[in-house]
């Protein structure tokens, strides 16, 4: 599993119905992408849920390099280079994937949490890597929970939590975003659990 986000934020001013319109119309296109466990259509709103920007970040959980490597070098995102510039893409090896006890019924995704962290220069990262994946196994029995993962960037040493909800207002720690949308083709076949 490969995780993956890009972050475009946007002035303070910025009408955010635009890219709300935007993941309407087009959002539908990864509905069957191949390789690709599942991509959450994420914003932040300035002033809500405590975020301090308009942002547009979308989240992807890949199962394959292929797919990944189709859709970067592809016109889905040649898109967003277009019509946004070239956002730098934030890249995290999966540690592990989880999904919550009502995933199967198709719900509805309604917000997102990021968490990142930074890797301590002394930490033993063997143990740290156990620790975020007994954390979202932990997440795995809360109730409105869709799907959780870890993963860790070895090149910037940091690792990222993110866990998609059915309801508003998920507890928990990090950056809050609204779903616009989850595209999700080949979710069932993202590898459960700890992956090494």
């Amino acid at each position: 599993m490969h995780a993956m986000q890009y972050e475009i934020t946007l002035p303070a001013d910025y009408d955010m119905a635009v890219i709300r319109d935007r993941v309407a119309t087009k959002g539908h296109l990864l509905d069957n992408y191949p390789g690709l466990g599942a991509k959450a259509y994420l914003i932040r709103e300035r002033g809500v849920d405590g975020s301090p920007v308009n942002q547009y970040a979308p989240f992807y959980l890949w199962n394959t390099p292929e797919g990944m490597n189709s859709f970067l070098w592809g016109p889905g995102f040649q898109g967003i280079v277009d019509d946004f510039g070239r956002p730098e893409v934030q890249h995290w090896t999966g540690l592990a994937f989880t999904e919550g006890p009502g995933s199967d019924a198709v719900p509805t995704a309604k917000a997102a949490i990021r968490r990142r962290v930074r890797v301590p220069a002394d930490a033993r990262v063997g143990e740290l890597a156990t620790e975020l994946v007994e954390e979202i196994e932990m997440f795995g029995r809360e109730g409105g929970l869709i799907f959780a993962a870890a993963a860790i960037d070895p090149r910037t040493w940091e690792a990222v939590q993110f866990s998609v909800w059915d309801h508003a207002s998920p507890k928990g720690q990090g950056d809050v975003f609204q779903v616009l949308h989850l595209s999700a083709p080949e979710r069932h076949a993202l590898p459960r659990g700890q992956q090494w």
